[in-house]
């Protein structure tokens, strides 16, 4: 009996403990599917299940697969070796797509456009506009097509990074596509390089003229 006793009591303990476990996920879940306001609440329900499958399933994989699994090897494309970051970003990119494809169609089949991307901006803090600003800022003159290629990218970006587990690995992916859009400027008769150094001599100049003032 005792024994029995002893079984159930470790059972139970490894429940409250995985739903401890969880509590932030529940949390997020029920805070952005409630900041929707759409006024229903079954809806709100399934897109909460969705997306706080979603959030247990990157936790767990991302917790399961450490940069340890990746091998130190370099970047084929740099030389150079691989970071503790690249390897952890490695490791998670293997977790099935099936996991994504979940929550996407899941949303999309309940949301419309602009819901679906209001809740992939919770996932990311808003880095699509909070990106999309800095170009705006150190290309003046951006023109229309600029910025609806580089909203593209940010925005490929954004959904890729849903799958990632902390804001060190978002931010690394979102770096893949801010070069991308670098190089497309690059290839359309801007300098990125040129750009960026007038955008900082500026703020530096700009920050000297407000010290000056004092």
């Amino acid at each position: 009996m005792k024994k029995i006793f002893v079984i159930f009591l470790l059972s139970f303990l490894a429940v409250s403990l995985k739903a401890q476990d969880n509590t932030g996920e529940q949390k997020r879940a029920a805070e952005w599917s409630a900041a929707l306001e759409l006024n229903d609440i079954e809806k709100e329900e399934r897109i909460k299940t969705l997306i706080f499958n979603h959030l247990v399933a990157v936790k767990e994989w991302h917790n399961s697969h450490p940069a340890s699994t990746v091998p130190a090897g370099i970047n084929p494309l740099t030389g150079q070796k691989l970071s503790e970051l690249d390897r952890t970003i490695i490791a998670d990119s293997a977790m099935p797509y099936i996991v994504h494809k979940t929550l996407m169609d899941g949303l999309r089949e309940e949301l419309d456009t602009a819901q679906v991307a209001f809740i992939l901006d919770k996932y990311t803090i808003g880095k699509v506009d909070f990106t999309m600003n800095g170009y705006k800022a150190i290309v003046p003159d951006l023109t229309a097509e600029e910025e609806k290629v580089i909203r593209a990218n940010l925005e490929e970006a954004r959904e890729m990074a849903i799958d990632y587990k902390n804001m060190k690995q978002i931010s690394a992916i979102f770096e893949i596509y801010k070069t991308k859009s670098e190089q497309y400027l690059n290839a359309n008769g801007r300098s990125w390089r040129q750009l960026y150094k007038d955008y900082v001599n500026k703020a530096k100049a700009e920050k000297a003229r407000k010290s000056n003032e004092k």
